[in-house]
């Protein structure tokens, strides 16, 4: 697929940018379906990069993204959209990718002293974007800081939000000590080999595999590290996202809409997300932990996180005729062949009930296929 600008290119078999001096017709898959426009959008606080893959279609919500620190919508998401099953769901949705304020590809750096959004404020953008494209709605699928403040923007505005998908999402703040330790870490390391272990589960690090060279490398050269900088220390001095579930604080405020909640098995961000599990809704939350995924799923499962991702838009009202996709297909096949009796297990995961907190029910898929 065609994605970036006059002097990148990035393909839907390596997320990794190419230079176009570089690129043959065999590293290229063209499609009217992949067709991108960048924008530039302005809001109360400051200008923010936008890119638009698709038309709007009727009513149907956005499907809106947000990339983690360290990452910009290319490096964080191409895996997921470029799948060869998710041209079903882009095929009924107009796509909304949004890069934080300067870590876009070719983004200019920021001057000494700038001032970075703070994590509110980037929430705030977002009302701005959705008004300028005209969308009635979205549905936002956010990793990391980028989860954290697409659910701030829904608790503030849950009106325009129909749906979240949330991977790795952490919903406490930094405490001082964590907050110092990672400043001065930033301060005597190589912003990239800070941001790795944030994006990352242990075990990618230790046996430094392809991916984690790989990002390595494009996070160096693909982000202005400077602004990345900024980026990171905002997001290392955030506040605890003020939501707790119903009954277990007084005014809880919590979100309103359809959530699933993602997370690779051993992911760095694991603790974080069962936290958030516990101050939302169960009967409208969805945990899914899904194995062998390391700590960026949508990197190294797009698959199986497609086929989640279109039963949660099912789950919605959407796509209901949709087809199966490959893995389930495969998964069904296996199962009539071998005279399975699971016949009310998911077609792509497996469904089991547990006790949390106050004693709710919450529901929990652990994709270990």
């Amino acid at each position: 697929m065609i994605w970036g600008n006059d002097s990148w290119i990035f393909n839907d078999v390596n997320p990794l940018p190419l230079l176009l001096s570089d690129v043959t017709f065999e590293h290229v898959w063209f499609s009217c379906v992949c067709v991108s426009q960048d924008h530039d959008v302005e809001t109360p606080y400051g200008m923010l990069h936008v890119v638009i893959r698709g038309a709007p279609k009727g009513n149907k919500p956005a499907i809106l993204t947000y990339h983690d620190v360290g990452l910009n919508h290319k490096l964080c998401f191409n895996p997921f959209f470029n799948n060869e099953d998710m041209q079903e769901i882009t095929k009924h949705f107009v796509i909304c990718h949004v890069d934080a304020p300067g870590q876009q590809v070719g983004a200019a750096q920021f001057p000494q002293g700038f001032q970075y959004p703070t994590m509110d404020q980037l929430a705030g953008m977002l009302p701005t974007v959705v008004q300028h494209f005209g969308f009635k709605s979205v549905v936002g699928i956010g990793v990391g800081a980028g989860a954290y403040i697409l659910a701030k923007f829904a608790l503030i505005h849950p009106d325009l939000v129909e749906g979240l998908v949330l991977l790795n999402i952490n919903p406490n703040g930094k405490g001082w000590i964590d907050w110092a330790a990672s400043k001065l870490s930033g301060l005597t390391s190589n912003i990239p080999d800070v941001v790795l272990p944030h994006l990352f589960s242990q075990d990618e690090l230790v046996n430094n595999s392809e991916l984690v060279q790989s990002y390595r490398q494009q996070i160096n050269n693909a982000i202005n590290n400077y602004n990345l900088q900024l980026f990171w220390n905002l997001y290392n001095s955030r506040r605890d996202l003020e939501m707790n579930r119903g009954g277990t604080a007084l005014n809880a405020k919590t979100l309103k809409c359809p959530v699933m909640l993602v997370v690779g098995d051993n992911a760095p961000a694991e603790e974080g997300v069962v936290e958030c599990n516990s101050k939302l809704d169960p009967t409208n939350t969805t945990f899914l932990k899904m194995a062998d995924s390391g700590g960026l799923p949508q990197l190294t499962q797009p698959g199986k996180l497609t086929e989640a991702f279109k039963y949660f838009l099912q789950g919605m009202g959407y796509m209901p005729s949709a087809s199966m996709t490959r893995l389930a297909r495969s998964r069904t096949a296996s199962l009539t062949s071998a005279g399975s009796g699971e016949g009310s297990r998911s077609r792509a995961c497996t469904n089991s009930d547990s006790t949390e907190g106050v004693g709710a029910v919450t529901q929990t898929m652990e994709v270990s296929c």
